[in-house]
């Protein structure tokens, strides 16, 4: 098409002319147009240059650009406020995938769809930001035995995210890798400041009452850190959300345990979780944010946001404020 375009023009510029000026036209006009497509060749390898990091939801790709800074594009495939679990994947995701330089997955299940979405994608790489996490086994539903793949919602286990994140960028990417180890140590310093905060401010919650009620099994590993029990209607989002089987336990197991306050996630419908706290006579704390951030517009468009929104929404709900 350029070279059909380019004898058009330069058929139309020697007709004008005499033939001397229409040889002298055709070479200023020739030497012209090879230093315009020089420059737009140029200018596209320049475009390419930039590589683009694909990540599996919204969380994993704000990490991913706190340590990328402005060297990488990075973009989510699920959307933001939206489930993960059971996510089915578009053909537009399918081509940002395709056209990663890496891709990047939080692993232990979570994106039980990734597994046939990565097929046929062997040449994109691809890291998984689980690596290094000691993993809290999922006790029950159809899961159970497999890892409680929500590792993330804890700041400690967050700077092995952060560490997975700055291997994987400075081997893709070498040429920056002093801006992404900087990057990266100044990330860990803010989140292991967020631990310190996050212990301060749990802290008080009495013993006897240090029970996290939630819809999902989703705050394993924040129990585990800050010395809550767990209780909650399902283990892992999953197609029984919300059985009478499942209310009716979670109901005797409040009663048992006296515990005030009950939360649900954001994700999922809190329906069945309002009918637990109306029968147990519990107050109820309200959303907390796990497998999605918001827009920018919202409480909780990037993740540290999302655990100092969580923590103060449990000191709410415990009534500490």
């Amino acid at each position: 098409m350029f070279m059909q375009r380019l004898v058009m023009i330069l058929r139309l510029g020697a007709a004008m002319v005499t033939p001397f000026k229409a040889r002298l036209w055709i070479i200023h006009t020739m030497t012209i147009l090879i230093l315009s497509a020089s420059m737009l060749i140029a200018g596209t390898a320049l475009a390419k240059e930039r590589k683009t990091v694909v990540a599996s939801f919204t969380i994993v790709a704000d990490m991913a650009r706190q340590v990328a800074g402005d060297e990488l594009d990075v973009i989510s495939i699920v959307p933001a406020g939206a489930e993960i679990h059971e996510y089915a994947p578009t053909p537009r995701d399918i081509l940002k995938a395709r056209q990663a330089d890496l891709l990047l997955y939080n692993g232990m299940g979570l994106e039980r769809w990734f597994q046939r979405f990565y097929e046929g994608m062997d040449d994109v790489p691809a890291a998984v930001l689980t690596e290094g996490v000691e993993p809290i086994g999922l006790g029950e539903g159809p899961y159970q035995g497999r890892p409680n793949p929500h590792a993330w919602m804890t700041p400690v286990n967050g700077l092995i995210y952060v560490e997975n994140i700055r291997q994987a960028l400075v081997s893709l990417d070498p040429d920056h890798a002093d801006t992404y180890n900087r990057n990266a140590r100044a990330y860990s310093e803010r989140l292991e400041h967020m631990d310190r905060e996050l212990r301060a401010a749990l802290a008080h919650i009495p013993d006897k009452q240090r029970v996290l009620a939630t819809c999902e099994g989703a705050f394993s590993y924040l129990a585990r850190e800050y010395s809550f029990r767990e209780r909650y209607l399902w283990a892992v989002n999953a197609e029984q959300e919300g059985t009478p089987q499942q209310v009716r336990r979670l109901i005797d197991d409040l009663n048992a345990d006296r515990v005030p306050v009950t939360f649900c996630e954001s994700t999922v419908n809190d329906r069945a979780m309002k009918q637990v706290t109306s029968e147990t006579g519990a107050r109820y704390g309200g959303t907390l944010y796990v497998d999605s951030l918001t827009r920018a517009e919202g409480p909780v468009p990037d993740y540290e946001t999302l655990l100092r929104y969580n923590a103060e929404q449990i000191k709410k709900g415990f009534d500490l404020e």
